[in-house]
């Protein structure tokens, strides 16, 4: 293919794996409008209600894993498919059935395809943009912010069939455009299981896995604080709002060093989380929740900018798979650990679920500089 060609290839592609990102990251978000009518129909406690949350992303990890086999004998764009389809029909899970365990399933599934959909989309995107891969990446990043816009939209719908009836359609649109995808220019992609001794990965891996924690907290556990004096549809709103902050803040992250942005989101999460579990309604809520989104969103970025600055884009296939899993293993046990702190000593003490992640990434800066 000529430079000219795979140039057109990229330039037509790029806005199709922007909107795949972001229909990934609404399933993750859909769920958090929900919570509390799925918590009233099923009787199920703060603990309960995180675990159900905690198994998406618990179920992403087995799909990185099988998304990261796959990547080197089948196309990003069967890699990207097969994620639609499994995303798909956990959705339909909640849409035909109910009750606990049906929702356990149907979300495991869920994450399952999301696994998948994330390797694809970052595979995609790294093949295209060789020695542009921050700053494309930064905009994925941001297209998943955008998702969590779409997200809580569409979990404000209200009930629970609704939500989940609405993200099939999307997964099922996005079949087609992936269908319509062109060819993209050779480049292969291997592993470099040596990658992982180098320290600059696990300040990346250590970084995401921060991140990810806070974002379980507030995506997993918060709605179930907030429930408390706003409606379902109000909830749906603040966290839309959020994640128009989450989305240029993810954006703007790839213009500045990626370990600025890495350090800076350790303070605004840890006490953007302080306040959001505090009471006092939204004049205390917003405030803290905007904190969270722009720590999320840039360390989110500056986490991976590291991790690329480290590991070379052919070489990384199973650098990005555990990266990922790390993460996704901080967004499982967020919900897991932040509705056991607010069970047993209520929301206020929120912010002691990310203290630990964030000592573990300060020593990784002061092990690596």
């Amino acid at each position: 293919m000529s430079a000219a060609a795979s140039a057109a290839v990229a330039r037509r592609d790029y806005p199709a794996l922007l909107l795949l990102g972001m229909i990934d990251a609404a399933g993750y978000s859909v769920i958090a409008p929900v919570l509390p009518a799925l918590a009233a129909a099923t009787g199920a406690g703060p603990a309960v209600a995180g675990a159900l949350a905690a198994s998406f992303p618990a179920a992403m990890i087995a799909g990185f894993a099988l998304a990261g086999l796959a990547a080197g004998r089948r196309s990003t764009a069967a890699i990207l498919a097969a994620g639609l389809v499994v995303a798909g029909l956990g959705a339909a899970g909640f849409v035909l059935g109910s009750g606990l365990g049906v929702y356990f399933a149907a979300r495991s599934l869920m994450g399952l395809g999301s696994g998948a959909l994330w390797i694809g989309v970052t595979l995609g995107t790294l093949q295209r943009w060789p020695g542009q891969e921050y700053l494309c990446m930064s905009r994925v990043f941001a297209a998943y912010s955008a998702g969590g816009l779409v997200g809580p939209a569409l979990g404000a719908l209200g009930g629970i069939r609704a939500p989940f009836l609405a993200y099939l359609a999307l997964t099922s649109a996005a079949l087609v455009m992936v269908a319509f995808m062109g060819r993209p220019p050779e480049r292969a992609f291997g592993s470099d299981w040596g990658a992982l001794r180098v320290r600059g990965f696990w300040t990346a891996a250590l970084g995401i896995l921060f991140t990810t924690l806070g974002l379980g907290v507030v995506e997993g556990v918060l709605p179930l604080h907030f429930g408390s004096d706003l409606s379902q549809a109000e909830i749906g709103g603040l966290y839309v709002a959020m994640s128009v902050i989450f989305t240029l803040a993810a954006a703007a992250a790839g213009r500045f060093r990626p370990r600025l942005m890495l350090g800076a989101s350790l303070v605004l999460v840890v006490g953007g989380l302080w306040a959001a579990g505090a009471p006092g309604g939204l004049a205390v809520w917003v405030p803290a929740l905007a904190a969270n989104a722009i720590g999320l969103g840039i360390g989110n970025t500056g986490s991976l900018g590291i991790l690329l600055e480290s590991v070379r884009p052919e070489r990384m296939v199973a650098a990005l798979v555990i990266w990922s899993q790390l993460g996704i293993l901080g967004y499982a046990a967020g919900p897991l650990a932040g509705g056991g702190v607010a069970e047993a000593f209520g929301f206020g003490a929120l912010g002691l679920v990310p203290l630990a992640a964030a000592a573990s990434v300060g020593v990784a800066f002061a092990r690596s500089s």
